[in-house]
């Protein structure tokens, strides 16, 4: 490489009220953005490194649900495990209302392993009367049912509906808690989740039992 040698008479014939030389400053200019370029690409994936990874999210990290924000007779559908989770706000007629429904169900009181856990195993399934979770997929082939959440007939629902669950795929229903009718083709309830309640009542957590486990 050759080494450029400034002169003492090449300084002293230099204007010091001109600008810089044109040339040395495209340079000086390019080196500084090229130099900026690197600094932002090397942040780049460090501040995406914060960022949740998509195999964190499908391992399921445990979800919250602010319940303030659902009516009472209304439900809002979240997703953990890569499942639709439905998380609704019962009217207190709606609890009521399960009590009639006994004799119309295949298992009223949530006997059949698999599906419920120990502490949902009443009427309403859950661990607030008026909040319901469950897991929206239905026993039988995995179809996902439709929130038929009023009482009254309508279409492909029986005359006496309470408000419940239909599956479209093979004609399933199951009530407000999530039980399944007789003589449908799921075998089961819908599924409950593992989750909480805060203290104050007003959020669930989708993903964790009372031990902090899921």
């Amino acid at each position: 490489m050759t080494e450029l040698t400034i002169r003492p008479e090449d300084e002293a014939s230099v204007d010091p009220d001109l600008p810089p030389d044109p040339q040395r400053r495209f340079w000086v200019a390019t080196a500084c953005a090229a130099g900026g370029a690197a600094t932002v690409g090397a942040a780049v994936p460090f501040v995406g490194s914060f960022a949740p990874s998509e195999k964190a999210r499908a391992a399921g990290a445990p979800v919250e649900v602010d319940l303030s924000t659902i009516k009472a007779g209304q439900l809002r559908t979240v997703e953990w495990r890569g499942r639709p989770i439905w998380v609704m706000r019962r009217t207190s007629a709606q609890v009521e209302d399960l009590k009639s429904l006994d004799g119309k169900l295949a298992d009223p009181d949530s006997d059949r392993p698999g599906y419920t856990p120990d502490w949902a195993k009443n009427r309403h399934r859950s661990r607030d009367p008026e909040v319901f979770v469950a897991i929206g997929i239905c026993t039988h082939l995995g179809c996902s049912p439709t929130p038929e959440l009023d009482a009254g007939p309508g279409p492909n629902l029986p005359a006496d509906w309470k408000g419940g669950y239909f599956c479209p795929c093979h004609g399933s229903y199951f009530d407000l808690a999530g039980r399944v009718y007789k003589n449908v083709p799921a075998p089961d309830n819908l599924e409950v989740p593992p989750y909480i309640v805060s203290d104050d009542g007003m959020t669930v957590t989708v993903g964790v039992d009372e031990d902090g486990t899921a």
